[in-house]
């Protein structure tokens, strides 16, 4: 097994007026290959700038980042920029599709800078990414026709398409409700049993239920990193859910 993400020691420090602010203080943990793992944290413990770091979009004020073997911190703004279009396939609370343009186009985006792929390339892959989660009937539906937990579907399949090392999913049941979330989560166990990494950062305790591994935050440090013994079935639990709900 690899290690996708590596972290030692880990912080970074806002200045906010005359105060420094640690927002992350020696954060240290690696993430091997094929994990489905949960990093949770009540608003304030930092998990929001871990997710940012970890995806590329800030850099750490000390300590070190590897994303799959690159040293993240010795490069700078456009190369973070390439990595993170290549390595990273995002999953966002609110989707982040673009409204009037239909699943294949939203799905085709992150090939659009990867001058690896044909425009007949990036369709098909494109295509297969809708295929993988569920959606070969909605491809040229626009994103302003389809329902929450569709809409979420082709964010999955937008973060599938680059063939990314690791998913990084952020409170990606947030805006669902019940029955969908579970939908989702079930696509999720699915993905990860056909070996997906995932890092899925949400305030939802539940959730890491459904995760092999659960990493808790506080104040900016890590205060526990648990592997799941006991992994619950999405599908299962979805199964379960009382009719009404539907």
């Amino acid at each position: 097994m690899s290690k996708i993400i590596e972290i030692r020691d880990l912080e970074r420090r806002f200045v906010v007026g005359e105060q420094t602010v640690h927002a992350l203080r020696d954060v240290s943990f690696s993430i091997e290959q094929g994990e489905f793992v949960t990093i949770m944290g009540k608003s304030g413990s930092g998990k929001s700038t871990l997710l940012n770091i970890l995806g590329c979009l800030d850099t750490q004020s000390g300590g070190d980042y590897f994303l799959d073997g690159h040293d993240v911190e010795k490069m700078n703004r456009d190369e973070r920029a390439i990595l993170r279009n290549r390595k990273i396939g995002f999953v966002f609370q609110s989707y982040n599709l673009l409204s009037k343009t239909t699943s294949l186009e939203n799905v085709e985006l992150p090939l659009m800078y990867n001058s690896d792929y044909s425009k007949a390339q990036r369709k098909e892959k494109s295509i297969e990414a809708l295929e993988k989660v569920g959606l070969s009937d909605r491809i040229y539906h626009k994103s302003n026709q389809m329902s929450g937990g569709q809409q979420q579907r082709v964010a999955i399949a937008r973060a599938l398409v680059n063939d990314p090392v690791m998913i990084l999913a952020d409170e990606a049941t947030g805006n669902l409700d019940t029955r969908t979330s579970f939908e989702i989560l079930t696509l999720f166990q699915t993905l990860h049993e056909n070996g997906s990494t995932i890092v899925f950062v949400t305030h939802n305790p539940d959730i890491a239920d459904y995760s092999s591994r659960n990493i808790v935050l506080s104040d900016g440090k890590v205060i526990a990193d648990t592997m799941n013994t006991n992994i619950k079935n999405a599908k299962q639990t979805l199964d379960n859910l009382p009719k009404e709900e539907e």
